[in-house]
């Protein structure tokens, strides 16, 4: 396994933000030529990256035989777009490498839990915006290497709105909170260009209201791109893996209910990144 850690430095990065890669060796009698890469954006409401929604979550897809990698983006106090610029960035590393990397260029999944879930949405819908593209210094026929080609979302952050977890976009926004709120409310940015969404939510979550992803999902649904989408009826917020694995101390974000959800996103990977 080619396990490395690449600095990821953009304006206004923190000096600790790094892709952490997992890729699998490639060897002449294993009849599989590229695999599939998964990167992980943990959560944390933009002000930390969990470590319980980042390697856990990388070791389980890799059993499943893809590779993967870890996103620490910077969080505050680093203001949109370091993160999104940081992920981007991160795309362009993973697509430049793929052929080195035995990375199929077609299957570069992006995955977010909370927060991390709106980074890895932001990159869904605005992987064609000028922004993005001049802050990486890429030239307009080339955003297209910015696009995820499919995305997995955990109990995402995504609407700005009444159902908002406030944290989250104050600390992304700090001052800009004003001028950029609406912009950041995602399911407002949605059209037939994003890509297609496996997304999970708990209707008892607490923190981030199931809300989110529904507004997501309809969203999606409009503009004609795929989604498929499970609310469990049980379950705190923050859950990763749901099972001891990736429980928090003294026990918590265990929810044996919910513990399908990796699998079902294996599934939905499979039937529609099959070649």
């Amino acid at each position: 396994m080619m396990h490395q850690i690449f600095p990821i430095q953009a304006e206004g990065s923190l000096p600790e933000a790094r892709l952490i890669t997992y890729i699998q060796d490639h060897y002449k009698e294993i009849d599989i030529e590229t695999r599939p890469l998964i990167l992980v954006c943990p959560g944390g409401g933009y002000i930390h990256t969990s470590n319980r929604e980042g390697e856990a979550l990388a070791m389980q897809f890799l059993a499943m035989g893809y590779h993967a990698a870890v996103l620490k983006y910077s969080c505050a106090p680093a203001v949109f777009p370091t993160a999104l610029t940081e992920l981007g960035a991160s795309m362009l590393l993973i697509r430049q490498n793929a052929k080195a990397w035995h990375v199929d260029p077609n299957k570069i999944l992006v995955l977010g839990c909370s927060a991390g879930g709106h980074l890895a949405a932001s990159l869904g819908v605005f992987w064609e915006e000028s922004f993005l593209a001049e802050a990486l210094k890429l030239a307009s026929d080339d955003r297209k290497l910015l696009r995820p080609d499919g995305m997995i979302l955990c109990y995402p952050v995504i609407t700005s709105g009444e159902f908002a977890h406030r944290g989250s976009f104050q600390n992304l926004l700090k001052e800009r909170e004003g001028e950029l709120l609406e912009k950041m409310s995602l399911e407002l940015q949605v059209n037939e260009k994003t890509p297609p969404a496996f997304i999970w939510h708990t209707d008892t979550d607490g923190s981030v209201p199931v809300e989110n992803s529904l507004l997501f999902v309809n969203a999606l649904h409009r503009a004609g791109v795929s989604v498929e989408f499970h609310m469990y009826p049980v379950g705190g917020h923050g859950l990763s893996l749901a099972n001891r694995l990736t429980q928090s101390k003294g026990g918590g974000a265990v929810q044996e209910e919910c513990t399908s959800w990796i699998s079902l996103a294996h599934t939905w990977i499979e039937h529609r990144y099959s070649d």
